[in-house]
């Protein structure tokens, strides 16, 4: 137990719950320390056991004002979270740890997850049925779609579309087609295509879908089998099966406790996960960000993760925001400021009085963007926001006010009004929202922005410049030529600057569903005050991802973009403006006669110059709001502050101001009409379950019963030496050198990715098995198949191995002379019983920690790296796995020492390690120098001596 049991507490509102008062145990110092490293240190107080987290750690913590950057501290997350196929080889370790468990005499269903562990099982639906379906799907406004394709999308189907003509009298549409009705609203979501939540492409006709859930479920049983089985017989794993149907984002918010009881004890929730998303779970006030598989499976297994100390820069946000700015502006602009920072590798944590003004929703999408100004994370402490939050994803009552008094309780709670004063921050950036003005970018390329309130001058700016990046070069005297034009029996007159395409475009920020429901919310105020969107402004609505489609179907606003002319068109990527409908040919005559500059105005795609139409030559990318703004205005040349921008009913003047929603309407509706269908949904689908997953069989017997001829999930040889009593380390005799490489080899050049090449040694493997090329799937989906994985270690056709001098997947057997794909030439030096090492540059294991960059080379039989530097990450797999990381002494490398790496190298291990110790290597040539074993601390040389972190923990169960 820990040394800390005298700080627990009960709760006063509810004293049947206990917790650890960490704030009264920490005093004066606490009070001062950022929330995030708060709940570090509640971490360390209530895992303290004297072994892996010591009582100096919590103190090392609480001295964070003078420790940072000095010391390592160890973290114990609350619940891991695995993504898909990410957690097949961590559950196949866990099956294999029950094998070897009983094997050496053990009792096998003692082996479970030491902490909770949620898997979703995205469905990694490869589209075969719907492909050529997407690629046709319909032009969007108007133009004939291909029929055979039309016919295979439910919404369009025998639903004629045509351009937006809004029901003007006599209208034909474009190209002189009869007129083509657009489609009742109700109809036209209510069968909007079924979305592939995660992938976000259309999935068209239910029949369809079937067939390609059949497919996954045939092309994936064996693994969805596996992991029915895990969920049935391990204690501590919950399983989200596939086909919840909801985006991912939604599934890691689902999963988020923000404050776990577990019998009446409480503590604060956080998370480490393989996900490249878990970081978004921090604007919710949890700690998490993401880790590679062995680190998630050493936490699964109950040991600590090990991290410096960090930094915590700390982002005040102050002033208001400007009306006309969106949660995207917003998001972009602090985490440009965050980039200039240069908060790489450290804690971001927000305060100040501007914090309140963040949605949820928006805090989430900054979070989630850390990798794009290199954070480890961005913390936004659990403040009225995130509780009312809560309350609209239906959680109860009972529940937020034990969390509410808790959060206060130990002081992670965080208030606009609160005495005790701010933390104190490595460093503050300052973020002043009132300065975030929304922009605009274009005319011609997408890195020249405009601030809209600039716009009318700018343009005029571009008429006079000269022809190239921005000038258009049009004479003076004609900047304010008009050409009349007849359109649909009425008479219209275009100018320079006039708007002619508008498109609403979904983009892939996360946030963006907001943004969308903003232009919504504005239609329906603009219709509500009589504006209309001119009748030949070819105008389309691509929601994108069936996220939008929730926003905006469930709020109401779709009929009010509909009656401005912004109807839904197609899905997916095909809408991605290269293929609007053409302009009417009158409008086409009209803007070449009068050689006028006619606009685009669009939100998202990185499209530029003459994509749109050749006759369109000035494109602006803006918010989606501010796209349903220009296109009723008719022109870019306004000044939204002081021109209307038309007249509405009984002729009154309408300025933007007066329709434009504000950003309290919008967080209203977004959490009250849209965040509360959701989740209510996603709770119903949750309980009910899939059909299908249910109906799968799977064993539930204590071990797993292993398929000798599977090819996707066999028994690995991580545990054949598990011994109760830890080894001395043993000396390395007489190694070859399986691989000699240069400087920045990256965990892609070491992991097995992508798909299988056909000349490669795992297709060798499968093909002798009896697949075809056509049934190889990729390294991804086998990864539960160590034989696979290890063929698939340094096949990267890009490997450059100083033996064979240029890049191949090759390299010698010496004792034989021949050149071999690498797996052939382990595999002959392990028959021989000869080690292998690695000879290695600087920076070896650059890249994303990829859990097979440490297992492949160990299945080789890898027992050592000898290299200039090491990527961190990678330096910690390498022990976690057993293999010792050496280092050259500085300004040493294998050519200054004459090494040729055809030597075959003995390496002493002395019976009692010691951190960074040196050790000595000889060579067969008669050459000895010395080398540095990177352990860094005790905890290090103890995993080693073991045979790294999953033997250390199994040794547990005996």
């Amino acid at each position: 137990g820990s040394p800390y049991q005298p700080v627990i507490e009960a709760l006063e509102s509810h004293p049947q719950k206990k917790f650890y008062n960490v704030s009264k145990l920490g005093g004066a110092k606490y009070d001062t320390l950022p929330y995030s490293i708060r709940v570090l240190f509640e971490s360390s107080v209530r895992n303290c056991d004297g072994f892996l987290v010591r009582d100096t750690d919590a103190l090392n913590i609480l001295d964070w004002k003078t420790k940072q950057n000095h010391v390592e501290v160890p973290f114990c997350p609350a619940r891991v979270v695995l993504q898909d196929f990410t957690g097949i080889p961590a559950m196949v370790d866990f099956a294999a740890m029950r094998e070897a468990v009983r094997n050496a005499g053990g009792d096998p269903v003692k082996v479970n997850p030491a902490c909770p562990t949620d898997l979703t099982v995205d469905h990694s639906l490869q589209i075969d049925f719907s492909k050529c379906a997407i690629q046709n799907a319909p032009n969007p406004g108007g133009g004939d779609a291909p029929k055979a394709a039309a016919a295979r999308l439910s919404p369009l189907r025998a639903q004629p579309r045509r351009g937006p003509c809004r029901g003007q009298p006599g209208c034909r549409g474009p190209c002189g087609e009869p007129a083509r009705h657009p489609p009742p609203l109700a109809a036209q979501i209510e069968n909007a295509p079924i979305l592939c939540p995660f992938h976000l492409q259309p999935v068209p006709e239910p029949e369809t879908v079937l067939k390609n859930q059949e497919m996954e479920f045939g092309r994936n049983r064996e693994r969805l089998q596996f992991f029915k089985w895990s969920s049935k017989v391990f204690k501590n794993i919950s399983i989200i099966p596939p086909e919840t149907g909801t985006a991912h984002q939604v599934n890691l918010e689902y999963l988020s406790k923000v404050v776990f009881e577990v019998k009446d004890f409480l503590y604060p929730d956080s998370v480490v996960g393989t996900d490249s998303h878990t970081t978004m779970v921090n604007g919710l006030g949890i700690l998490g960000w993401g880790v590679g598989g062995i680190e998630t499976e050493a936490v699964m297994l109950g040991m600590p993760l090990t991290l410096t100390l960090p930094e915590v820069v700390g982002c005040e946000l102050t002033g208001t925001v400007s009306p006309f700015a969106t949660s995207i502006d917003i998001v972009l602009s602090i985490t440009k400021h965050l980039r200039q920072a240069e908060v790489a590798g450290k804690f971001v944590e927000f305060f100040g009085s501007g914090v309140s003004q963040l949605s949820v929703a928006d805090r989430t999408t900054i979070a989630n963007m850390c990798p794009e100004y290199g954070a480890i994370l961005s913390f936004f402490p659990v403040d009225n926001v995130t509780l009312k939050h809560l309350k609209h994803t239906g959680l109860d009552k009972a529940k937020l006010e034990v969390m509410e008094a808790y959060l206060k309780a130990v002081k992670l709670f965080r208030s606009d009004e609160s005495s005790s004063g701010e933390p104190e921050y490595s460093q503050v950036v300052q973020v002043s929202l009132s300065s975030i003005v929304p922009y605009v970018s274009g005319p011609k390329r997408s890195q020249d922005r405009v601030a809209v309130n600039n716009m009318k001058s700018d343009f005029q700016a571009c008429l006079n410049e000269k022809c190239g990046v921005k000038g258009f070069q049009i004479a003076a005297e004609k900047q304010n030529d008009t050409v009349p034009v007849q359109y649909e029996g009425n008479e219209y007159k275009l100018s320079h600057g006039c708007v002619v395409v508008a498109a609403v475009i979904s983009c892939t920020n996360n946030c963006n569903p907001s943004v969308m429901l903003a232009a919504g919310l504005l239609a329906k105020k603009a219709v509500e005050a009589g504006l209309v969107v001119k009748p030949y402004i070819r105008t389309s609505l691509s929601p994108g991802s069936g996220m939008v489609t929730h926003y905006l179907s469930s709020s109401g606003v779709l009929p009010y973009l509909s009656k401005l002319g912004f109807e839904v068109v197609g899905y997916g990527c095909s809408t991605c403006v290269g293929n609007t409908a053409p302009l009417p040919e009158a409008i086409r005559n009209a803007i070449k006669q009068g050689d006028i500059i006619a606009c685009g105005v669009l939100s998202g795609t990185k499209n530029f110059e003459g994509r749109l139409c050749d006759c369109v030559r000035a494109n602006y990318l803006a918010s989606p709001p501010l796209v349903v703004a220009y296109a009723i205005a008719g022109t870019v040349r306004i000044d939204f502050d002081t021109e209307p921008l038309g007249t509405g009913f009984n002729g009154k003047s309408i300025y933007l101001r007066d329709i434009w929603p504000t950003r309290k309407e919008l967080h209203t509706v977004e959490e009250e009409c849209v965040i509360s269908s959701m989740f209510k949904e996603l709770k119903e689908k949750m309980e009910k379950g899939n059909k299908r997953w249910n109906l799968l069989e799977a064993p539930e017997s204590t071990l797993f019963p292993w398929d000798s001829k599977s090819t996707y999930i066999r028994c690995p040889s991580f545990f054949d030496k598990l011994a109760k009593e830890p080894v001395s380390p043993q000396p390395v005799e007489n190694a070859h050198v399986l691989l000699y490489l240069g400087d920045s080899v990256t965990t892609d050049h070491i992991s097995p990715a992508g798909s299988i090449a056909r000349s490669s040694a795992a297709a060798k493997y499968l093909t002798s098995k009896g697949l075809t090329p056509r049934e190889f799937n990729s390294y991804g989906a086998r990864r539960g198949n160590d034989a696979v994985m290890t063929r698939g270690t340094f096949a990267n056709i890009k490997l450059l191995n100083k033996f064979i001098g240029k890049p191949a997947p090759k390299t010698i057997h010496f004792p034989s002379g021949q050149t071999l794909d690498v797996f052939e030439a382990a595999e002959l030096y392990q028959r021989e019983g000869t080690p292998v090492i690695i000879l290695a540059g600087k920076k070896y294991g650059l890249g994303s920690s990829r859990d097979w960059a440490a297992k492949g080379p160990f299945l080789l039989g890898v027992k050592a790296v000898l290299a200039e530097s090491y990527e961190k990450v990678h330096r910690s797999q390498l022990i976690g796995i057993g293999i010792a990381p050496l280092q050259f002494h500085p300004g040493e490398n294998p050519s200054t020492l004459g090494l040729t790496g055809r030597e075959q190298f003995s390496i002493l291990f002395p019976p009692e390690l010691s951190p960074r110790m040196t050790l000595d290597v000889k060579t067969s040539t008669g050459k000895v120098f010395s080398v540095i074993a990177l352990f860094e601390n005790n905890m290090e040389i103890t995993l080693y001596k073991y045979g790294g972190s999953l033997n250390f923990v199994a040794r547990r169960f005996l």
